[in-house]
């Protein structure tokens, strides 16, 4: 494996002709570089002579708002009517972020079968997903959205950010690995080596900036290599494309097995078999119901308690993710708000957060090897309200899946998956959870009614 990749033999890329003058729209969200992926180009065709305009359009967006740069290249100045690239103008689309990329003006600049089209498929999440828990990015609309538009042979998708971010150990390469891709795919009509001194010009991590532009020419040759390279240098292996109920069930035996101990994990094991056996006999073939059991039973059983929390901290995996991220630090410190110590604000009842220095590393694995006392009336923790409510909530869908085994059939399996998964909506900690979970209780009394009476419609239970 080449350390760099300049070590592995970049081919000089083709170019495509320059009749005219040739239209570039990168799009891109705030903070992240995408003004200067438009001025390097710029500075590039400077230097070979050729004619280029800019026009960055940011609006209020300073860190995490969308942002587009409008490139126009040219032999001469005099070929350039206008710097905006107008509706089916593109010659090029450079989507460093995909939701960007998916908007109505960027799809809009797309000429189908002319344009080509390179997307960051990175799901990089705005600002307002921190005031709708469900809020997701519709990601595969967006690529559903532009390949339509493009037509499937001008269109290439590559997770660029995380394949920069482990080449390079920061994200903020992203963009530059977006550049080094769109020149050797042969969609810029400028050479390799003046956008390499337009990088030098630019004075800022120059070593770094090229390194990142030379991955990105690389991984538009090598896409699986240079992925392969990245995944190694996380440290893990890729991600499979798809996992099957068999090893999601065994991971998360072992996960429990871990958490608290064997018979955990077993017992994990033993109800959501249950469920797989009785769906099996009423609809074989189906899965979805024992996939809801598995995925919500789970949560369910593998809070983080103060035992949990002191696990995660102490087993080595914290230490190991801040020596990747960190050259050193001076000491550590915790905000937490533990039950039994933290004071409550006195408006609202609510525990509030104290710091903790570097001690409670040794308070973490003392507590860690302490987790067998979890739930027994030995356990300190387990008299707060916090965690008898969430022993209930466990012992009532534990209640709800032996419900739905014994009273499974083919007319409820519908109503039965949408019960199984009431647990869903359940989420956060503290006062968050709980008013979480009483939402989620009344769902699931209506839920539980639509899978237990045959006369009412499935479809109610969603």
């Amino acid at each position: 494996e080449a350390a760099d990749a300049g070590d592995f033999h970049l081919p000089a890329p083709e170019r495509p002709p320059l009749a005219g003058d040739y239209a570039i729209l990168i799009t891109g969200v705030g903070g992240t570089g995408v003004v200067t992926i438009g001025a390097l180009i710029a500075m590039a065709a400077h230097l070979e002579g050729k004619a280029a305009a800019v026009i960055d359009m940011a609006g209020l967006a300073q860190k995490g708002g969308p942002v587009t740069s409008h490139v126009r290249l040219a032999a001469m100045p005099t070929d350039i009517k206008a710097i905006r690239v107008s509706a089916a103008g593109a010659d090029l689309v450079l989507g460093c972020d995909m939701v960007v990329a998916g908007a109505a003006r960027s799809l809009a600049a797309i000429d189908p079968g002319r344009t080509a089209v390179l997307i960051n498929t990175h799901e990089t999440y705005p600002g307002s997903f921190t005031h709708d828990p469900d809020y997701t990015l519709p990601s595969r609309r967006i690529i559903q959205a532009i390949t339509a538009r493009a037509g499937a042979e001008k269109s290439r998708f590559i997770d660029a950010t995380r394949m920069a971010t482990a080449l390079m150990g920061d994200s903020i390469a992203t963009n530059m690995f977006m550049l080094g891709l769109a020149c050797q795919a042969g969609t810029l009509p400028l050479g390799h080596d003046a956008i390499e001194r337009a990088i030098e010009i630019n004075g800022v991590e120059v070593a770094m900036n090229k390194a990142a532009f030379a991955w990105g020419r690389r991984a538009a040759i090598e896409p699986e290599a240079v992925t392969a390279i990245a995944e190694r240098r996380r440290g893990r292996p890729p991600v499979p494309e798809a996992e099957t109920l068999d090893d999601l069930l065994a991971r998360r035996v072992r996960f429990l097995a871990a958490y608290h101990n064997d018979a955990y994990g077993q017992r994990y094991a033993e109800r959501v078999a249950g469920v797989r056996e009785a769906e099996a006999r009423v609809s074989p073939g189906r899965a979805d119901l024992a996939q809801a059991v598995a995925v919500n039973l789970f949560k369910l059983m593998a809070v983080k308690d103060e035992y949990e929390v002191a696990r995660l901290y102490s087993d080595g995996t914290f230490l190991r993710q801040l020596a990747q991220e960190f050259a050193g630090w001076d000491k550590l410190e915790f905000h937490l708000a533990p039950p039994v110590m933290a004071r409550r604000d006195p408006a609202t009842g609510h525990l509030v957060k104290g710091r903790y220095g570097p001690w409670m590393m040794s308070a973490f694995r003392l507590l860690a090897r302490l987790r067998w006392l979890r739930g027994t009336k030995l356990d300190p923790f387990g008299y707060s309200a916090e965690r008898r409510a969430e022993r209930r909530l466990l012992a009532d869908y534990e209640a709800t899946v032996a419900t739905i085994r014994d009273g499974l059939s083919a007319d409820n399996h519908l109503a039965a998956v949408a019960l199984a998964h009431y647990p869903d909506k359940i989420r956060g900690f503290g006062h968050v959870k709980a008013v979480a979970a009483a939402r989620a209780a009344a769902e699931a009394t209506i839920r539980r009614e639509a899978f237990l009476n045959p006369r009412i419609k499935a479809e109610a239970a969603e």
